[in-house]
């Protein structure tokens, strides 16, 4: 089957078991990996038919459209599949003040592994999460 996915023009989404696809998400102007989010059909046809990236949490168990509490959502340019349709990579402008981080930073990965710990890379926060997500 992987065979047929790799040369076709035809997009079939390979959701998991769990119904999701693991979707990666860079910036579109220089390649940042700012997260990695999951979506299942309806979060893949919403973002597909607003052009703004919606994600399944599987914490939540909830549709998730990116930037709706924040203001921080995601215009999607592109959307790639791998060889075998079962990842993602939405290529997106971070809209608001930038950040696509619920800490509010630019990117998810601000955290560099060194010596069996964790460095910080990025300590700049975009937005107070403790302003913006209050409960």
């Amino acid at each position: 089957m992987a065979a047929n996915l790799d040369e076709t023009e035809e997009f079939r989404p390979r959701f998991d078991a769990a119904g999701l696809i693991t979707t990666v998400v860079t910036d579109v102007a220089d390649g940042t990996l700012l997260m990695v989010a999951h979506v299942n059909a309806e979060a893949l046809r919403l973002t597909l038919e607003t052009g703004i990236a919606h994600f399944w949490s599987r914490s939540r168990q909830a549709l998730w459209k990116k930037g709706e509490t924040s203001g921080e959502m995601l215009e999607v340019s592109e959307v790639l599949t791998d060889c075998d349709q079962d990842v993602l990579q939405f290529k997106v402008t971070a809209r608001g003040r930038g950040a696509a981080c619920h800490t509010g930073r630019r990117s998810c990965f601000y955290r560099r592994v060194q010596a069996g710990k964790l460095v910080f890379t990025d300590s700049t926060r975009l937005f107070d999460p403790a302003t913006v997500y209050k409960s």
